[in-house]
């Protein structure tokens, strides 16, 4: 077969025959859309008379070699015997080692437990991380940590993963043991003849596209890309939209309900691109509404909570790129979520100490920050460089291309405007705890005053 967009796969599931055909199916990309498409494929090929079952695997408690096991086997259940592994591993490496632990990190942030647990999980099969010790994670040493995952260790304190993983391996969420050599072992049993009803699906978040297994389930399986552009910019954003925008009427087509298209760009704004969260959500509005066949901005405003994670994100990325009328936006909407004037300054004084300290570090003269180098130059070059020097390590952790990405931020500002917008910061927070001002009125004036000074150093 070939390896396919998500959107390209509604005329394969018309073709039952085809698909038929397609022993080991792998969906890569946002999870949620990921699991809807599995479910139209599953659908598809237990759909007729002879019908079939569908056995779920975890695959944070998978043993591959009982998966492969039961393929090669013949059921006594008559039908299509569907194999389905949710969030495999086996497409894990070094290659997605950072990305894998950057999404355990946003998780555990963000208080999500079970998402921290399920990708630091995987991030300790990829190294090969086993029970030695109750701090498998902190105590590896940095040349450890980058043999094993294949980047540079992370600063700070690592308990957290280390607390998560304890917890995984005593709920059995991961064991010890695991086949190494399962890439060979997939090949085998799909190069040879397999039971005509025995069907594998696998998902899988994240994938090394230059796994011989993900090479051969492209030529002689299916591949469906479900992923989803991150991001900011503008191609980004309007991917993130087509995506939310399918899943809104498409939940709306069951209840037989229809969404002004006002109200739908405010239920974008509000709830963020978290497609679970959208499809909860949007039935909800159904259920509100009742009787009436469209569903108002009135309505929105009613029932849906402004659960977007990254607004103070959001707040400081509007501001770095001196967006005046979109950073005021989104100050007054924190403002009506009630985030806290107090947690809003916080935000702001730790983006621009940041800002500050990155620059203070391209200020030294060895090594020679150039601000027109690029993500390959920087990585190879400039930030080992600056790296042998043990005086900015807490500051240098994360990924390169992140590391990147803020140092090309903050070689636009002077230190001096930098150390002008804290000192208006702290102004700020002393009219917060000490004047009957508003609260509004104060934040409003401060981001107009900073914006202000930010044309005046320019």
């Amino acid at each position: 077969m070939a390896q396919i967009k998500r959107n390209e796969l509604q005329p394969l599931l018309n073709k039952r025959e085809e698909l038929g055909k397609c022993k080991i199916i792998l969906l890569f990309g946002e999870r949620y859309l990921c699991r809807e498409a599995a479910d139209s494929i599953q659908d598809a090929l237990l759909e007729g008379d002879a019908g079939g079952a569908v056995h779920p695997i975890d695959g944070d408690r998978e043993n591959p070699g009982q998966t492969l096991a039961k393929l090669k086997s013949f059921s006594l259940l008559p039908g299509k015997q569907i194999y389905r592994v949710t969030d495999s591993g086996i497409f894990h490496s070094k290659t997605v080692a950072s990305d894998i632990w950057e999404k355990s990190e946003a998780a555990h942030q963000s208080g999500k437990e079970h998402a921290a647990m399920r990708h630091i999980t995987s991030f300790a099969r990829v190294g090969s991380i086993g029970m030695e010790t109750q701090k498998p994670f902190s105590e590896l040493s940095d040349s450890g940590w980058q043999k094993q995952f294949g980047f540079s260790k992370p600063a700070g304190d690592l308990g957290w993963a280390d607390a998560l993983f304890v917890k995984a391996v005593g709920t059995g969420k991961i064991s010890t043991g695991e086949a190494t050599n399962i890439t060979d072992r997939v090949i085998d049993t799909f190069s040879s003849t397999i039971p005509p009803n025995n069907y594998l699906i696998l998902t899988a978040e994240m994938v090394d596209k230059r796994q011989r297994l993900f090479t051969f389930i492209k030529k002689n399986g299916l591949v469906i890309d479900c992923s989803v552009a991150t991001g900011a910019a503008s191609a980004a954003q309007k991917q993130q939209k087509d995506v939310l925008r399918e899943l809104v009427h498409n939940t709306l087509d069951g209840f037989s309900k229809k969404i002004e298209p006002q109200a739908l760009e405010f239920f974008f704004e509000r709830v963020g691109f978290h497609p679970v969260a959208v499809v909860n959500e949007t039935e909800k509005l159904a259920l509100y509404v009742d009787e009436r066949d469209y569903i108002t901005t009135e309505d929105l405003d009613r029932m849906v909570s402004r659960s977007r994670e990254d607004a103070l994100y959001e707040l400081t990325d509007s501001f770095g790129k001196r967006q005046v009328s979109k950073t005021l936006i989104i100050l007054k909407r924190l403002q009506d979520n009630g985030t806290h004037g107090l947690a809003i300054l916080a935000s702001m004084r730790n983006y621009i100490r940041k800002l500050l300290i990155l620059r203070s570090i391209q200020l030294q003269p060895v090594p020679l920050y150039q601000k027109n180098m690029n993500a390959k130059q920087f990585q190879n070059s400039y930030l080992p460089a600056l790296k042998e020097s043990e005086q900015w390590q807490d500051h240098l952790g994360g990924h390169p291309y992140a590391l990147f990405m803020s140092f090309s931020k903050a070689a636009d500002f002077s230190c001096y405007q930098l150390k002008i917008w804290l000192k208006l910061l702290l102004e700020a927070e002393f009219r917060l705890k000490g004047s009957p001002l508003p609260q509004q009125l104060v934040l409003e004036d401060l981001f107009l005053s900073l914006f202000r000074q930010k044309r005046n150093a320019d």
